[in-house]
């Protein structure tokens, strides 16, 4: 299962978690998603969208 967002195509991001002694571990950051039920082709379709196109209104939401 993919974890990115449908619309700007937003997925997992890695680097490096630094300690206070500088010491590096990695890790990963995870992208803010929403199932939203949306307009897809005219046609309501459950996807995953991250909340950054949300709060853009890059989704028509449909009700």
């Amino acid at each position: 299962m993919a974890r990115r967002c449908a619309i700007c195509g937003r997925g997992i991001s890695f680097g490096n978690q630094v300690s206070h002694s500088n010491r590096a571990s990695r890790r990963t950051w995870m992208p803010n998603l929403h199932r939203v039920k949306a307009l897809v082709d005219g046609q309501p379709r459950r996807i995953r969208v991250c909340t950054r196109c949300l709060k853009a209104g890059k989704v028509v939401r449909a009700l």
